[in-house]
């Protein structure tokens, strides 16, 4: 881990669905160390012309701004970088203005349009230009919404750019695609990495929309937080924030699991081959690009999007509080598939994990620690049956999982997971996209020499808690969940 540079700072600016946070990274004397300067909730708004769920755009960057100048007062920086969740959008004119609105993934815009999209092009064929598993929320089927219901974007846009994109040119005034978000779009070939003409006149757009994607890692420009402040490198980091976030997983070898945990629930493993046959296919699993030329071979899952809204929904009491009583409520008694897509975005995640549940023949979850537990046990059945398809497309045994990002702060759920899965699993760090993001900014500027250092040195300084399995899940649990999820729509 030897760095030519003995002192480096960089900002991450990590932004997740729900919650944003800007962190300033520093590297020293061969540790790295995060501080957070600015936390906030990532800003939504109902656009007045649509009536779309959209992300509040000028909030969002407001706070960011807000967030780099807090992390300058705490210690200046040399570089910035922003990853993001996945697959939505915005849309500039030639004057690079903004064109229409940025409409989130979970707007209901999407219903519908995988359908019509695979009446023009059979989802084999999607799947094997593209490596990427389907979801009616992929750039793709969004883009296909607009073309259908808002026309005249398309026919203003000159630019396209998926969130950290835009944020880099917020910052560097450079317009740019990054590779590792551009794949979460199912309009890349994976073969040529590069934009797949025919995946983009199926979603309605033309490839003058995009640039060719740069690499995680790229430099791409300067910015100044004042206008007579030191120039700030820009640096596309892993855009998307799994990427940023396995690329700090400290994976051991080819053969342990990533699990990325939080509102949306990542499970996979790194590979440098993709995993496209007909098998993937069937069993919905992606490829979406990893650092250094790797892929991400994963499967999406609902993740704890569910207890999150559960948690709002009761009126938001404390985390610790809902996690002890599901963990002293009965296990292993209501169990469902939080991957039916009726848990996307309803109007009340605790009537319709009740209504769901009576559907399927279990138990309704009436009281908090009932429906906390019943989401915990049926995300541990989750992983446990997405650890066995991953042992089905290699051909080979996964041998511990590792819990990354903010979920891996709960203990309960960490140990059902291992307890599932009958294998061990580490959790930790909690910031890993923050990190990950903060280590390709360093290797950018040559403080890291390779993502194996970088991985060395997040083992080195941050702690992880081993969980060893305990009790096996009963026989019949497990029946009753492969029943929950052989009742939901198979994948296209």
């Amino acid at each position: 881990m030897a760095s030519s540079i003995p002192r480096a700072r960089s900002a991450a600016v990590d932004l997740g669905a729900g919650s944003g946070r800007v962190i300033l990274a520093e590297l020293n004397d061969g540790r790295l160390s995060l501080t957070e300067a600015h936390r906030f909730e990532t800003p939504q708004a109902e656009d007045p012309e649509s009536g779309y769920q959209c992300w509040d755009i000028e909030a969002i960057t407001a706070n960011v701004r807000l967030g780099l100048e807090k992390a300058d007062r705490i210690a200046p920086f040399t570089s910035v970088g922003c990853d993001t969740w996945g697959v939505d959008f915005v849309l500039l004119d030639a004057g690079r203005r903004r064109v229409g609105a940025a409409v989130t993934y979970r707007d209901h815009r999407t219903a519908g349009m995988m359908e019509a999209v695979f009446a023009r092009m059979p989802p084999s064929e999607i799947y094997r230009r593209s490596g990427i598993h389907f979801q009616p929320y992929n750039t793709l089927y969004q883009l296909a919404a607009t073309a259908r219901h808002h026309p005249e974007w398309l026919r203003r846009a000159r630019h396209l750019l998926m969130m950290p994109d835009y944020l880099h040119f917020c910052f560097s005034g450079v317009i740019s695609n990054e590779y590792t978000i551009a794949t979460t779009s199912q309009l890349l070939n994976l073969e040529t990495r590069d934009w797949d003409p025919d995946l983009l006149a199926l979603a309605g757009v033309t490839p003058d929309l995009m640039t060719r994607p740069v690499a995680p890692g790229s430099v791409l420009g300067t910015m100044r937080l004042t206008p007579d402040g030191p120039a700030i490198q820009v640096v596309a980091p892993g855009g998307h924030d799994t990427a940023s976030a396995v690329a700090a997983a400290p994976l051991a070898g080819p053969d342990e699991a990533f699990l990325s945990s939080g509102t949306w629930s990542l499970m996979g493993v790194e590979s440098p081959t993709a995993f496209a046959d007909a098998t993937a296919r069937r069993l919905n699993f992606g490829n979406e690009g990893g650092v250094g030329g790797r892929y991400r071979v994963l499967k999406n899952m609902m993740g704890l999007w569910l207890f999150q809204r559960v948690r709002n929904e009761l009126g938001a009491p404390p985390f610790a509080d809902l996690v002890a009583a599901a963990g002293a409520a009965s296990p292993w008694r209501t169990l469902i598939n939080p991957d039916d897509p009726r848990f996307l975005n309803p109007d009340s995640m605790i009537a319709t994990i009740q209504a769901v549940a009576a559907a399927g023949g279990e138990p309704i979850p009436r009281d908090p620690g009932a429906l906390a537990r019943c989401v915990f046990d049926s995300l541990a059945l989750d992983y446990r049956r997405v650890k066995e398809e991953l042992e089905i497309l290699r051909g080979r045994p996964v041998t511990r999982i590792r819990i990354i990002g903010g979920g891996s702060q709960n203990g309960l759920l960490n140990q059902l997971c291992a307890d599932a899965c009958q294998i061990p699993v580490s959790a930790g760090p909690v910031e890993t996209s923050a990190l990950g993001n903060a280590c390709l900014q360093m290797m950018a500027l040559g403080a890291i020499a390779t993502l194996d250092d970088a991985r060395a040195l997040v083992r080195h300084s941050f702690a992880v808690t081993d969980i060893a399995p305990g009790a096996a899940v009963p026989d019949a649990a497990w029946h009753r969940f492969a029943i929950a999820v052989a009742q939901t729509p198979d994948v296209p």
